[in-house]
């Protein structure tokens, strides 16, 4: 048998899963929105009346970013007036456990420098 050296392909980074980090990132609402719906408050009407300096159209802004990624999903109950809730897709528990773990590191390279 001949020693064949097996070439390994250029790793690419991931495109869609890195702009969406980047994204939601930049939305510096967004993990307060996490932290919200994880606490039970899923209605934007009470997400904007709950946390100090957001407004309905930067939040809503915000959780249009997080639906279309599938992060979030919109719920729109057919009643009058307009009800609608956001949950975490089962998609955004894994993204959120993500954003955790980059969190905790980001922690640890404050911490060494």
């Amino acid at each position: 048998m001949k020693n064949e050296e097996k070439l390994i392909s250029r790793k690419s980074p991931p495109a869609k899963s890195a702009r969406m980090v980047e994204t939601i990132y930049g939305c510096k609402w967004s993990l307060t929105v996490y932290q919200l719906l994880a606490d039970g408050i899923n209605r934007p009407g009470e997400m904007v009346r709950t946390v100090d300096g957001l407004t309905t159209k930067v939040l809503n802004e915000c959780l249009r970013k997080n639906t279309q990624f599938g992060i979030l999903e919109r719920i729109a109950y057919n009643e009058v007036p307009p009800k609608v809730e956001y949950e975490v897709t089962d998609f955004g528990q894994k993204f959120i456990r993500i954003l955790d773990e980059l969190e905790k590191l980001q922690q640890e390279i404050s911490e060494d420098f």
